[in-house]
């Protein structure tokens, strides 16, 4: 259950360290304090940091279990969902955060969503999916040398 428990949550912690100086920013601090279910900055952000995380968790254990381990097909597909959730993440966190969040009642930029705030969602979403790319893309690479 321990194993269980670590594989889900651990990735999602780590990246909550290595994604922690966003925190330094007023608006992304008033995002994660205004966020439901908690309306805590550090329960908001933890309960984000470790959600985003699910899905790059359960792509590299697809990839794992589906994909075979001949040639450098194992490291394709790593890389593929890599780039598939980044892209996702640079595209929809922004959009949910200016967009999705005022029309649910949860209006959380006192700088009214102006072009600073959506190039510091875009920065920050950038970001945390480097903190899972970076190592991942490392390990595709390692995967695809012949003695890989």
């Amino acid at each position: 259950m321990f194993d269980t428990l670590s594989l889900v949550f651990g990735p999602g912690l780590v990246a909550a360290v290595l994604w922690s100086p966003i925190l330094l920013s007023s608006r992304i601090r008033s995002l994660f304090n205004r966020l439901p279910p908690a309306r805590s900055t550090i329960a908001s952000y933890l309960l984000v940091a470790i959600a985003l995380s699910v899905p790059f968790g359960i792509g590299t254990g697809i990839i794992f279990t589906t994909t075979s381990t001949e040639g450098a097909a194992l490291s394709n597909a790593l890389l593929n969902m890599a780039f598939v959730l980044t892209i996702a993440y640079v595209g929809v966190l922004p959009l949910t955060s200016v967009i999705g969040l005022p029309r649910i009642g949860i209006d959380w930029d006192p700088t009214n969503y102006g072009l600073g705030t959506w190039l510091l969602l875009v920065t920050v979403a950038l970001w945390y999916a480097a903190v899972f790319v970076v190592p991942l893309a490392f390990f595709a690479f390692i995967l695809a040398l012949p003695t890989g």
